[in-house]
């Protein structure tokens, strides 16, 4: 069987795919993605837009047709008139996903500014009237979890709207997108109708904490990298199940609330000494996601071993982070400095779009 397909028909695993532009979602390719490899959702952000649109043939005469239209519309406007587009085709290429799922899976998810991970109240009006402009059962208001996203994630979901929770790196991150989650749902009217994943940033981490092991250079500390990244996302696989099939969750299991899934995010290799599957093949579980670009998705297809990974590794998460303190790495600086870095990043990318949205209007002005 496809190693693709059988993460989710035999572990229980949703695959989603970390990347969206306009010739994949029209030419067939996504759909056949779901037909061939069971892709069950889609993934973007401002850094994947900023690729897509600067990159991809097919929006230069989308940009002259909208500009055509409607000559006054604003950079922003212009921007998101481009991405509400893609993120609608998406939306109905996975539509049969989430109606044979009953709304558990085939989501696209797209973000809130970057611009408001300082603001709460900015964060969620901005969701909200993406919510209603998109229009389709099956998206996912990305929203990072920062102090200020916390409070607006509960919002959202006690409003009903599906929420990926993204820029997370510590346990104590996932804690507080948890909880900020059962509040939403138990404020929610109709618990059932919401969906919501928790995005746990993985590859980003080893390259941090190997940097640092290498700093030391001992046989301990080098026998060591690699491991940081898998034993935190093992934490929190473990949290999830205490909180989701513990006491926290039954009331609202009893209204039919669903859990809020575990996304696995950033999984490409970035050091190319790891195995270019590593952060697949380490973070199988049931319960979960894994949003996978391209390049990796490829490889997993072609050489992926399918197999229960999180539970097996759960015994020893706790004993390989302990291991790394005891030599001196603060864990929870580096994941905090993570996550800020994360959002800066999200930001530049997309004020590079904007900027170069703003270059285009320019040259088709004559300007």
């Amino acid at each position: 069987m496809n190693p693709l397909r059988s993460l989710w028909q035999d572990f229980g695993q949703a695959v989603w795919l970390d990347y969206i532009e306009r010739e994949l979602v029209t030419g067939g390719g996504l759909r056949r993605l779901v037909e061939a490899d069971g892709i069950r959702g889609v993934t973007s952000n401002p850094s994947i837009f900023h690729q897509a649109i600067t990159t991809g043939e097919a929006y230069g005469g989308a940009i002259d047709a909208l500009l055509a239209e409607r000559p006054t519309l604003s950079t922003g406007e212009l921007y998101e008139a481009l991405v509400i587009e893609d993120i609608r085709g998406a939306a109905d290429v996975l539509r049969a996903v989430y109606d044979e799922s009953g709304g558990s899976d085939g989501f696209v998810s797209l973000e809130v500014s970057p611009r408001l991970a300082a603001d709460t109240a900015g964060t969620v009006d901005e969701a909200r009237r993406l919510w209603r402009e998109v229009a389709r059962p099956n998206l996912m208001i990305k929203v990072p979890a920062t102090a200020a996203g916390l409070p607006a994630v509960e919002q959202l979901i006690a409003d009903g709207v599906n929420v990926n929770v993204t820029l997370m790196f510590s346990l104590a991150h996932y804690e507080g997108v948890a909880a900020a989650c059962l509040r939403g749902l138990e404020r929610a009217a109709e618990p059932a109708r919401v969906a919501s994943v928790a995005s746990f940033f993985v590859s980003r981490v080893d390259t941090s904490v190997d940097a640092q092991l290498e700093a030391l250079g001992t046989v301990e500390a080098l026998a060591l990298r690699g491991k940081a990244a898998v034993a935190n996302a093992g934490l929190a696989y473990r949290r999830f199940a205490e909180i989701f099939h513990g006491d926290a969750f039954a009331a609202l299991r009893r209204r039919g609330a669903r859990v809020q899934r575990p996304l696995w995010a950033s999984t490409s290799t970035k050091n190319p000494s790891y195995p270019d599957v590593k952060y697949v093949e380490e973070l199988v579980g049931s319960e979960t996601v894994n949003t996978i670009p391209t390049a990796t998705l490829d490889a997993y297809r072609d050489h992926g071993r399918p197999r229960v990974a999180l539970a097996e590794g759960a015994a020893t998460c706790t004993a390989e982070l302990d291991r790394i303190r005891r030599l001196g790495i603060d864990l929870d600086a580096v994941t905090e400095q993570l996550q800020v870095e994360g959002v800066a990043a999200f930001a530049r990318s997309f004020d590079q779009l904007m900027a170069a949205l703003d270059r285009a209007r320019a040259v088709r002005a004559g300007n």
